[in-house]
Parts: C-alpha cells; sequence; structure tokens
C-alpha cells in the first residue's frame, strides 16, 4: 500500500487514509480490473478472450502440503488459494488500496475500532450452498484460535469480537488500526463453508474455478466455476499447475511449449530465456526480500555482536549483481522498503564492512565456525547467495559452514526450525500485517525469534494511530529495533522474474506480490 496523502495520485484531492479506506465504494471502484490493467510494457491490454487450457510450471510446491489455506506458505498453495478461493477485500494492483470483493463497503468508527462491514448476498459456494455472514465469521474465528496454526494467526489477534448485525459483518478490535480492510486481504483467509472447521482442506470456496484434483507437491487441476460472481476474471476454461521445483525443467517446459507459464527465474537464466521463440520475460517489481534468518533466542544467535558481526559481513551490491543480476534493489535489515506507505526514511545503510563484522565478533566472544543452512528452494540462487556470503565474511575472520539442504521439505523442516538458515518473504498490504506476521513476539511465523515487548507495544500502538505523522514515526523506531537487534539478515529486496509464452495475454502488474498477487490464473487469457 502506498502512502495515500502524498504522491497517489488518486487522492491528491485530501482525501486521507481512514477516508479512503471507509469510502472505496462510493469512488466507484471495481472489485478487480481484470484484462483492462495495463501489461508489463505499459500498453493498453487487448480485449479478454475466453477459452484455452491453461497450464503452468511453478515452483513453490511440497509433498507436505495440504488444501487448509490456514498452512499456505510457497507460490504452488499462493496460486492454489486465489483459484477457489475469495478474500472479504481485495487490494489495488498499482496502489495497494483496498477494494471490495466478498466485502461490498466497510465503514469504520470514529477510532476504527469498530469496522462494519456490507457483504454481498449473491455469492455461493462451489458446492451450491449460499455463501452467508455465518461463513464469514467462522472464517476469522478459525484463523483467530491458536490451535490452527495459522499464518494470518498474528494478523488477528486484535480482533476481539466477530459477530453479525443487521445482515453485516461488525469487527470490534481490542485497538484501533487504520488498515484493518487490507489486514483482511491476507491470502490465508479465504472464505470457507462453516469457517472450514469441519473439512479444511476441502477447498470449496467462491473463487472463480473449482479445484478437480491435487496432488501435494506433484499437480493441481482447475476448471471453470460457471457460477462465478464477477465477469472481469475468470478467462481460460480450465488449468493445471504441474509442481516444477528444478529450473531447468521449468525453462525446458515453457520453451518446448508444454507450459505457458513459469515463475522464479533465476536472473543467470535469463538471456538464454531471451532467446528463445515465442517466450516473454515478465518483471515485476514489489514488496518481496531475499533473506538470512538467526534465531534471536537461540545460541549463538542469542548474542547481538555475533548478529551485528554476520550483518556487516555480507557484501549486497554483490548478490544483487552477481546472484539477482541487479533485478532488485539493496536491502538495510528490516522488511519494508519504499513501496509501503509510510515508509521510514533516513535509517542509514547498512554496507559490507570486514572491519566493523571482525569488531564484533571478536566482542562477541565466538570464535567457532557458523553453520548456514541453505537451499534453492529458499530463493533463486539462494546456494549462490550462501557461498558468496561465505566468501565476503572469511575476510572479517568468520568461518561460515555452508550446508545445502533438500529443496522438498524446506520449509517444514529448516526454515522456522533450524537457527540460521536462507529464506524469502513475499510482500504484505501494510507495515502492520508485514510485523504482525512475523515480528510480534506471539506471530506464529516469528521465524527469527524476536520477542521484545517494547516492539509489540510501538506495533499495537502504531496500528491504532490515526496521524500518519506519529504513525511514521513509530515505524521508522520499529524499522531500526529490528535492523539493529533483531535476527535478519536483508541483503536485497527481489524483482519477481517470471516468464510467460507470447501467446498469453493481460498480465497484470501487481504491487501485492509475485505471480500477480497470487492471480495469475484468473487474469490472464489466450491470443489464440
Amino acid at each position: 500500500m502506498r502512502d495515500f496523502t502524498k504522491n497517489s495520485g488518486l487522492l491528491d484531492g485530501g482525501i486521507n487514509r481512514r477516508g479512503f479506506l471507509g469510502g472505496t465504494t462510493a469512488l466507484g471502484l471495481a472489485a478487480g480490473f481484470g484484462g483492462s490493467l495495463l501489461l508489463p510494457n505499459g500498453a493498453r491490454a487487448q480485449e479478454p478472450k475466453r477459452g484455452g487450457h491453461l497450464k503452468m510450471g511453478l515452483k513453490g510446491g511440497a509433498a507436505t502440503d495440504t488444501l487448509d489455506p490456514a498452512t499456505y506458505s510457497a507460490s504452488v498453495l499462493f496460486v492454489v488459494g486465489h483459484l477457489w478461493g475469495d478474500t472479504l477485500v481485495e487490494s489495488d494492483p498499482k496502489t495497494g488500496a483496498a477494494l471490495p470483493s466478498i466485502a461490498t463497503s466497510w465503514e469504520p468508527s470514529a477510532d476504527a475500532s469498530v469496522w462494519t462491514f456490507k457483504i454481498r448476498s449473491d455469492i455461493a459456494f462451489h458446492d451450491g450452498s449460499k455463501m452467508t455472514v455465518a461463513d464469514i465469521i467462522a472464517t476469522l474465528k478459525r484463523h483467530s484460535d491458536a490451535n490452527s496454526k495459522s499464518g494470518a494467526l498474528g494478523l488477528m489477534s486484535s480482533i476481539k469480537t466477530i459477530e453479525e448485525k443487521a445482515g453485516d459483518l461488525v469487527l470490534t478490535l481490542t485497538e484501533g488500526n487504520a488498515d484493518l480492510p487490507l489486514m483482511l486481504t491476507d491470502y490465508h483467509l479465504i472464505i470457507q463453508p462453516g469457517g472450514g472447521v469441519d473439512n479444511p482442506t476441502a477447498a470449496i470456496g467462491t473463487g472463480p474455478y473449482k479445484l478437480k484434483s491435487f496432488e501435494a507437491g506433484v499437480r493441481a487441476t482447475f476448471e471453470k466455476n460457471p457460477e462465478d460472481w464477477r465477469a472481469d476474471r475468470g478467462y481460460v476454461d480450465s488449468i493445471e499447475i504441474i509442481v516444477m521445483n528444478d529450473a531447468t525443467a521449468r525453462i525446458a517446459a515453457l520453451s518446448s511449449g508444454q507450459v505457458h507459464f513459469i515463475n522464479n527465474i533465476d536472473p543467470k537464466t535469463v538471456p538464454l530465456l531471451k532467446r528463445a521463440p515465442k517466450v516473454e520475460i515478465i518483471r515485476n517489481a514489489g514488496k518481496g526480500f531475499y533473506s538470512f534468518l538467526m534465531h534471536c533466542d537461540t545460541a549463538p544467535f542469542d548474542n547481538n555482536d555475533l548478529r551485528l558481526a554476520l550483518k556487516y559481513s555480507i557484501d549486497r551490491q554483490e548478490i544483487l549483481d552477481r546472484v539477482l543480476g541487479g533485478y532488485g534493489t539493496i536491502g538495510n535489515d528490516y522488511p519494508v522498503n519504499s513501496a509501503y506507505a509510510l515508509a521510514p526514511e533516513g535509517i542509514e545503510q547498512r554496507s559490507y564492512d570486514p572491519d566493523k563484522a571482525a569488531f564484533h565478533f571478536k566482542k562477541s566472544g565466538h570464535d567457532r565456525p557458523i553453520l548456514l543452512r541453505t537451499s534453492d528452494a529458499a530463493f533463486a540462487g539462494a546456494v549462490d547467495a550462501a557461498v558468496l556470503y561465505q566468501e565476503s565474511a572469511k575476510k572479517a575472520g568468520i568461518e561460515l559452514q555452508v550446508q545445502r539442504e533438500p529443496e522438498d521439505g524446506y520449509w517444514t523442516n529448516v526454515w522456522n526450525v533450524q537457527p540460521f538458515c536462507a529464506s524469502y518473504w513475499g510482500g504484505r498490504p501494510t507495515q502492520d500485517s508485514r510485523y504482525s506476521t512475523s515480528y510480534l513476539s506471539t506471530a506464529e511465523w516469528n521465524d527469527t525469534h524476536f520477542k521484545r515487548e517494547d516492539f509489540d507495544k510501538l506495533l499495537l500502538q502504531a496500528r491504532s494511530e490515526l496521524d500518519d505523522a506519529k504513525r511514521r514515526e513509530m515505524y521508522h523506531t520499529m524499522a531500526v529495533l529490528v535492523r539493529d537487534e533483531g535476527g535478519l539478515i536483508l541483503p536485497v529486496f527481489n524483482d519477481y522474474i517470471m516468464a510467460a509464452s507470447t501467446s498469453l495475454k493481460g498480465f497484470v502488474e501487481d504491487i501485492g506480490n509475485d505471480m500477480s498477487n497470487g492471480y495469475i490464473g484468473s487474469r490472464v487469457w489466450f491470443d489464440a
């Protein structure tokens, strides 16, 4: 989400953020833009055509995947969920602003602690049952339950009551939250019959496609939902997602015409793909980042001097140039870039400094090798990045032992389990949701085990602060805390690099996340 009070174009007339979030429908914005958005080269899209069978070869699937949206964590399930399900609210691809979906409009109380949502009454689930406010309530309550292990649990922790009043959905919060509608765009919060309590893996939703088959780590197939409630999405008749975690296999499949779209292109292979006939490279900047994670509560990473030593011993520019091929921007060890509203400014850029790294390493008292686990499952080029990191750290007298882990099962056996590993994160709608997902002490996905009462307090204060200047200051303080005392090493924010057949049209650049914020399957169409 961009800063709605500055450089946003749409809101230059003086509408503030809270007014915008509360009055989206009054502005006449559609819930989705489909093929009417701009193509990557800035040209106006053609009139969408319908029909055809879309085949996508995607990295980011594993044999341990399940269809319970509470557990979704990687690329394949991110796309799968957006095909069969809908969330209450969506986001504008260009600005990140909240847009109607299942909820047609919303209105906050004066202090943004009580939100009333108007809900569509003409939507049916794939099993033919009518979607009701009760289903929405049950869904949100399931993801609020600590026993659910939902990836959205940290986001939902501030919701005190979820209830129906006069046919509306009413959410009462423990404190005000000016960003609540955008919080509800989180891809885990897919509305399910009965909230998915009885059968969370049924994959029955209100989305543009119905699930036909699913084999974890292998493939998923879908057919068009004939009762879909929207007209600007779902152009192809059927979709097949084939899990292709091997980069060579993905490139070969696209080049030979076996699939129409692939994700997670290694920048080093871009020149090769550009020479392939009938293949187009798609580049999309966003909020995602590549990183190395340290558990702040696990020795030796419970020593902040050691953490600082490792932060100063990575050559960010080298990783940007040699691993990403320049497709990205330099990071500064906090998970927010200028694509977020109220992004912090004026924080000194941390640079590669072997002398400072050596100083903090000596001060930490640690004098043994440090094990770093990595895998190309973490991000394209993660193994190469770890080797470059090993070399730059050596100049500071720090010995990193790089251990390559199997790609299959990396997200269950290594990430959030082992104390030092490579990882990546996609974007989140707001700074609040970014921090709430993985830096709030109680967050299920607090993957650096960063747990500080002062940070948690600031996060809650910023969430309910309606004065943007004060809120920006709080976010600045939070960024500095994470940068200087957290376990995140963030060398680069990555551009998303994908490739598609030239017959595939309508790709929508979306600031929200990779693969058109997960909507790739329902937004594209064939120029047949």
